[in-house]
């Protein structure tokens, strides 16, 4: 998998030739990317929420508002209701699964990542899913599908959602797609079926022996 070396920018190559991946968040962290113009109206630069050991992995979107201020991924409403949603199939968000973004700075008025900034953001993505190392990823919304597998056309998210595949570029990783659940606050009757995908990738873990 291509990280995309720069041999002009020590510190991005330094970032991506992390050895785990404590010492990517912090190199990550500190580095002050400006690569895009996300840049330029962040407060942190947001990695991650959860545990780099679950083999579990959700990618979503970018930070919002509250992820902008605290330095952390989904812990707005949206992060909230992730958070409750998992805890009725009986999993723990923070210690079952690691939860990232396609982008790490907050795009304004929390709209979509565009391509140049989420082209500048995908080596690091790449490196998390390396170093993490997940048997099964669930892409949240249409951004992430997009960005994550662009070789997957779908015609719409209500055909996508739910679905178990596998993507070449990542063996070994199992692929579901899932509503986001911000997505979910605008359109509550989507929970309904959300929690079947969920209950669906529980079964998928239990049946790979990931978790209890």
């Amino acid at each position: 998998m291509s990280h995309q070396f720069d041999l002009f920018d020590d510190g991005r190559n330094e970032i991506l030739s992390s050895p785990d991946y404590g010492v990517f968040r912090d190199r990550l962290v500190s580095s002050g990317c400006m690569r895009c113009p996300l840049s330029e109206g962040r407060t942190h630069i947001v990695v991650d929420r959860g545990n780099p050991e679950a083999r579990l992995m959700f990618i979503g979107e970018g930070p919002g508002e509250n992820e902008d201020r605290e330095g952390l991924a989904f812990v707005g409403r949206a992060g909230k209701l992730m958070d409750a949603l998992m805890a009725e199939i009986g999993l723990d968000t923070n210690r079952d699964s690691l939860i990232v973004n396609v982008v790490k700075c907050r795009p304004p008025q929390n709209r979509a990542p565009r391509e140049e900034e989420a082209g500048e953001c995908l080596p690091y993505l790449k490196k998390q899913i390396e170093l993490v190392r997940p048997r099964l990823i669930a892409l949240l919304g249409a951004t992430a599908l997009k960005y994550i597998v662009p070789r997957r056309e779908v015609s719409s998210m209500e055909q996508a959602v739910g679905k178990i595949f596998k993507c070449p570029e990542y063996p070994g990783v199992d692929f579901m797609v899932l509503y986001h659940p911000a997505y979910l606050l605008y359109d509550p009757r989507k929970k309904r079926v959300m929690m079947e995908h969920l209950e669906l990738l529980k079964s998928l873990l239990l049946e790979k022996g990931i978790t209890a």
